[in-house]
């Protein structure tokens, strides 16, 4: 088992974002309904938190619901919508104690009214803090979010506010929802599949992928230690050859 002694506080990564994969799954295995799985994937979201800010984690970025979830049974949308009310009310004060800022990504005014301003709420209560913010992507995809960006630059070019041969990649991502976050160095996703599932894609065009076999409702603080260590391991290249990162030992 890894535990967090293990880490390397040099090398911990500012910024993991997860894919919170299988709790459908994980309910089947029980034998109940998938609302169920929702319900204990709640522990894992607090577990991973908790271990995330204890070291020294700044951004954690979790999927919890997608643009394509919306697509799911009605009786299902509205059992996630009001657990998301339930949690957000009762871990705000949980997130002060510990100094975790939330914020979120994502068509968020696209929510219900009652589940935006309670969200809102928690934001602004939050703010002030330091000690990492907790990111909840909610109603997004990256596809909608580049889309967005997009049309945003070209008002401004329209506009006249931007030089069209002056856009290049800071541009992009100055118009993106994460703009002015550092981007994820590792993304993980649970529930053993291999997918990126339209998460995030601009901002993990360098980041470290761990998939775990692991379903969310089971994802443990062990867990997320596994998967920073599995990171440690890895020689980050961005593109280069391992004799420039290491000319010692070319």
């Amino acid at each position: 088992m890894i535990t967090k002694e293990q880490i390397d506080a040099a090398k911990l990564p500012s910024h993991i974002a997860i894919i919170m994969d299988g709790n459908g799954r994980w309910a089947k295995q029980q034998g109940k309904i998938r609302t169920f799985g929702h319900q204990h994937g709640v522990t894992a979201v607090r577990d991973t938190v908790e271990a995330a800010a204890e070291i020294g984690v700044k951004f954690l970025t979790l999927y919890a619901f997608s643009t394509e979830n919306w697509s799911r049974p009605k009786f299902e949308i509205d059992a996630l919508m009001s657990l998301l009310v339930q949690t957000i009310s009762k871990e705000t004060a949980t997130l002060m104690k510990n100094n975790i800022r939330l914020a979120t990504i994502g068509d968020t005014e696209s929510l219900p009214s009652g589940v935006y301003k309670k969200l809102q709420k928690a934001i602004d209560e939050t703010s002030g803090n330091t000690r990492m913010t907790l990111v909840l992507a909610l109603s997004y995809s990256s596809r909608w979010e580049i889309t967005r960006a997009v049309k945003a630059i070209a008002a401004k070019v329209k506009a006249g506010d931007i030089d069209p041969d002056k856009i290049d990649e800071a541009t992009i991502s100055d118009h993106l929802c994460t703009a002015g976050w550092p981007d994820p160095e590792l993304m993980i996703r649970t529930s053993g599949e291999s997918r990126i599932s339209n998460y995030l894609l601009w901002q993990i065009a360098y980041a470290e992928l761990y998939f775990t076999p692991k379903l969310w409702p089971d994802f443990r603080k062990e867990d997320l230690y596994e998967a920073i260590v599995d990171y440690q391991g890895r020689e980050r290249r961005f593109g280069k050859v391992s004799e420039q990162l290491n000319p010692k030992h070319a």
